[in-house]
């Protein structure tokens, strides 16, 4: 049997929702900073794939008529945040919609590096994470979302979304 390979992937660490200026900023998402990075050590030492997802967003997005501007293209809001920086062989994957297969290359690079197993790391659990989870679920990946680096607005979305990814056989651990 062939062994699966796994990847962890980081959902929209960047400026815009994580540091104070940012212009949709999600206020527990920097005490996520440290679990994060550890994960992203103990990951790729184990020789597992990095993969960021980032919202990267034209000026006139629709999503704007819902949400405040944010991680506009090319803009500081749009970066990942500087003490998550990837490295570089790690995989940066632009999104403008809510799960991270949506009109990406996701799928694509997960094939091409023979991942069947993904560990979900970011914001906001019970939209982006949610959604890039519940996606990965259906197609056949193995899911684990790690709760303490995860994160919404509100604790009570948090929990709700959490609730969801396991009624869904979506490990959260």
């Amino acid at each position: 049997m062939v062994e699966e390979k796994t990847a962890i992937i980081v959902i929209d660490m960047l400026n815009d929702f994580v540091i104070e200026d940012g212009s949709l900023l999600v206020k527990t998402a920097s005490e996520l900073i440290p679990n994060i990075n550890k994960e992203l050590k103990d990951a790729r030492g184990k020789g597992w794939k990095v993969i960021y997802l980032t919202d990267s967003h034209r000026r006139d997005d629709p999503e704007f008529s819902m949400w405040p501007p944010h991680a506009v293209t090319g803009t500081w809001g749009a970066q990942v945040i500087d003490e998550l920086k990837p490295e570089p062989d790690d995989y940066i994957i632009p999104k403008r919609r809510y799960s991270g297969f949506r009109h990406t290359q996701l799928g694509l690079v997960l094939r091409e590096l023979g991942v069947g197993s993904v560990v979900i790391t970011g914001v906001l659990t019970n939209i982006c994470v949610l959604f890039t989870a519940v996606e990965a679920k259906d197609l056949a990946y193995s899911v684990t979302v790690l709760k303490d680096c995860v994160a919404s607005t509100t604790r009570e979305d948090h929990d709700w979304a959490l609730r969801q990814m396991k009624m869904l056989g979506i490990k959260v651990e």
